[in-house]
C-alpha cells in the first residue's frame, strides 16, 4: 500500500494540477457535458444526474458527480442549461469542480433538417491536496513505519478559473451529428506562479449516428430501433475513438461499445441496460477494461438519471434532436 501512494505521487506531482477531462461512457445520456448545443432539445424541461466509479479498487477509485437542467425558450427557437460536476480523484489528490451555464439557438434548415448553435461558459476550481500520499521522507528505511508528514503539505493549494465551450447539432431525417469544442481559451490551472505546464488543452468532440426502425414477427411482433453511433474526442495527444449501438425495444434499452485509445491501445468494451418511461430513464453501464491495468482496475460503473418535467403542449415541438437516450 505504501508503494502505491509513492508511485502515485511521483506520477502526479510532475504534472502540477493537470488531468484529463472527466468522460462518460454513456456520453449520449450526459447531453450538456457531451455539447453545449444539447440544450434545450427536448420538449420538456429535462433533469440529469450522473454517477461515475472508475476503477473501484479497494474503494480508492476515480469518483464523479454532475447534475444538469435544460430547458427549451420556445418562443425564443432557443435554450438553456445549467450543470454542476464534482470530480475526485484517488486519496482526493485532486478535486475539481464546476458550475456552467449554457446557451443555444435552434435553427430549422428544411422540413427534416435541424441544427443547434451552443455556448457555454462557467467556473472551474482546482484543488490539490497531497495529504492522502505518503513521501519517502516519512518512511523509516529500516522498520517500514510511516512517522510524520514530512512533504504533506508541499503542493496544497487551489485555482479558480472561467472556462468556455461551444458547439452544434444537427439532424437530417433519422441521421443525428454534432460537433463542439471545449477549454476555448486554454485556461491555466497550474497553482504555481509562472508555471506554463499547467495550461488545460482543448478538447475537440465529434460525434453522430442514425436510427434504424425494425419489426419482427418472430419475436412477439415487437418493434426494435438500433441506433449505431460514433464518437472521437481528441484533447493534447490523447485521442480515443468510441463504437457502438443502442438497442431499445418499447422501455428497455440496451447498449454496446468498443473504446480505443488511439495511437496506444485497445481500452474498453462497454455494456449498458436501461429502461425507459414517457417522463423517466435509467441507465447502467460497466466498462470492462481491455488493457494491462484490468488486475489493478477492476472496471467502472456508471449511472444515469433523466427525469422530463411538467406537461407537453397541445403542439408539438418540431426541432427535437434525435439522440439515442432522449
Amino acid at each position: 500500500m505504501y508503494f502505491k501512494k509513492l508511485l502515485l505521487a511521483l506520477l502526479v506531482l510532475p504534472c502540477a494540477v493537470f488531468a484529463q477531462d472527466p468522460g462518460y461512457s454513456q456520453f449520449f445520456a450526459n447531453p450538456l457535458h457531451l455539447n453545449p448545443a444539447f440544450a434545450g432539445t427536448t420538449e420538456l424541461p429535462r433533469m440529469v444526474i450522473n454517477y461515475r466509479n472508475q476503477w473501484p479498487q479497494k474503494g480508492n477509485s476515480f469518483t464523479t458527480y454532475s447534475f444538469s437542467y435544460d430547458f427549451l425558450l420556445k418562443k425564443s427557437n432557443a435554450g438553456i442549461g445549467f450543470q454542476a460536476y464534482h470530480d475526485r480523484e484517488p486519496n482526493n489528490i485532486i478535486t475539481t469542480s464546476a458550475a456552467t451555464a449554457t446557451y443555444s439557438y435552434h435553427l430549422q434548415l428544411g422540413l427534416e433538417s435541424f441544427m443547434t448553435l451552443g455556448l457555454n461558459a462557467g467556473l472551474v476550481r482546482k484543488q490539490f491536496d497531497t495529504n492522502g500520499l505518503i513521501f519517502p521522507s516519512e518512511i523509516d528505511q529500516l522498520t517500514g513505519v510511516v512517522s510524520g508528514s514530512g512533504g504533506a503539505n508541499l503542493y496544497e493549494g487551489n485555482k479558480t478559473y472561467p472556462d468556455f465551450a461551444i458547439g452544434a447539432v444537427g439532424q437530417h431525417r433519422q441521421v443525428f451529428w454534432g460537433a463542439s469544442l471545449h477549454h476555448l481559451t486554454t485556461p491555466d490551472e497550474s497553482i504555481h506562479e509562472g508555471d506554463n505546464k499547467g495550461k488545460v488543452p482543448m478538447k475537440i468532440t465529434v460525434h453522430a449516428g442514425t436510427r434504424l426502425h425494425k419489426f419482427h414477427h418472430d419475436l412477439l411482433s415487437r418493434r426494435f430501433t438500433l441506433s449505431p453511433n460514433i464518437l472521437y474526442q481528441q484533447q493534447g495527444s490523447f485521442k480515443q475513438l468510441n463504437l457502438g449501438i443502442y438497442m431499445i425495444e418499447k422501455s428497455f434499452l440496451f447498449g454496446g461499445w468498443f473504446r480505443n485509445n488511439i495511437d496506444t491501445r485497445p481500452d474498453a468494451i462497454i455494456a449498458l441496460i436501461g429502461f425507459a418511461r414517457e417522463k423517466f430513464q435509467f441507465g447502467y453501464s460497466f466498462d470492462y477494461t481491455l488493457s494491462e491495468l484490468s488486475n489493478y482496475s477492476y472496471g467502472s460503473h456508471e449511472l444515469s438519471l433523466t427525469f422530463f418535467v411538467g406537461a407537453k403542449g397541445e403542439k408539438e415541438i418540431r426541432n427535437k434532436l434525435l439522440i439515442p437516450m432522449l
